[in-house]
């Protein structure tokens, strides 16, 4: 095992803060990720870890060279790529938000696997907030706005958003026509709690180019994507979703659009990366494949 490698393996460690979290990102036995460490160790002559029955840190040596070897194994990965090995090659792990991966990324993977068939891609998906570097990914697909400062976006697209409820919901409580007749006949919103801290979401309507947020009485306050739509299904009240999701409920009529004068302002997608690091090139053609599909992709 060569220095590099016990550098990768090093660096990995740092990232997931365990050996045997790190041990199975690499597919390596964590015994061979052990002795990979001691000898980095050994042969720098300093500790480069802190180890306890819970949790791995660095030390203040250990940082310092954790960054050292980011920066080195970057430009090794892009030299490789470069000279020796065209096809970007090794492991890829990548989350994604569950309704678009499901939607147009899954259908579609096979074209990127037919690409660069030396990736070994692996996909997680949910809509939770994801620590890039704790939990061992290399990029994150989310919609949304964009409030982590740690992480560089790219936006791939704006979806189109529609408010939208229930028939029975309507029936009893109005079909409002303005804005001003969402309090006056008694609405309420199901309450999205969005990001690490669960902040509520307000309804955002677009009036004369304008956005105006209004908070209505929360029926309910979910964390999901999917349970967010089916709540609005249920009669529980008023959501704002991509239309995409919505698009078969609102032909056959088991959700009805309302206010299309005013609608919500798009809601961007992006994709999400570390911006302490150079992107390694599985991570610059899986970000290009993204850009390219989503840009042929009709919303």
């Amino acid at each position: 095992m060569d220095r590099f490698e016990d550098m990768r393996n090093f660096v990995r460690v740092v990232e997931r803060q365990s050996f045997t979290k790190a041990a199975g990102d690499l597919l390596i036995p964590r015994a061979t990720m052990t002795n990979s460490i001691q000898r980095l160790e050994d042969r720098l002559g300093t500790r480069l870890l802190e180890r306890t029955t819970r949790t791995v840190k660095p030390t203040h040596d250990g940082e310092a060279y954790y960054h050292r070897c980011v920066q080195i194994l970057a430009d090794l990965d892009d030299a490789d790529t470069s000279f020796t090995n065209p096809d970007p090659r090794g492991l890829l792990r990548v989350n994604l938000q569950g309704t678009l991966a499901r939607t147009f990324i899954i259908p579609a993977i096979s074209e990127f696997k037919e690409r660069y068939p030396c990736i070994n891609l692996v996909i997680a998906d949910g809509d939770r907030f994801v620590d890039l570097v704790h939990e061992g990914f290399d990029c994150v697909l989310r919609s949304g706005d964009l409030a982590s400062s740690s992480m560089i976006g790219r936006r791939l697209t704006l979806l189109r958003e529609v408010t939208i409820a229930s028939p029975d919901y309507l029936a009893r409580v109005g079909i409002p026509e303005t804005l001003d007749d969402l309090e006056a006949q008694g609405h309420q919103m199901v309450c999205f709690l969005s990001g690490a801290d669960d902040k509520p979401i307000p309804l955002d309507f677009v009036v004369a180019g304008k956005v105006r947020e209004i908070s209505l009485p929360p029926s309910i306050s979910v964390t999901g994507a999917d349970t967010y739509a089916a709540c609005a299904a249920a009669g529980l009240g008023l959501v704002q979703v991509p239309r995409y999701r919505v698009a078969d409920d609102l032909r056959s009529g088991r959700l009805v659009e309302v206010l299309p004068e005013y609608p919500p302002e798009p809601m961007p997608v992006s994709v999400l990366y570390p911006q302490n690091r150079q992107l390694s090139a599985r991570v610059r053609v899986f970000v290009d494949w993204l850009t390219e599909l989503f840009a042929r992709t009709e919303f």
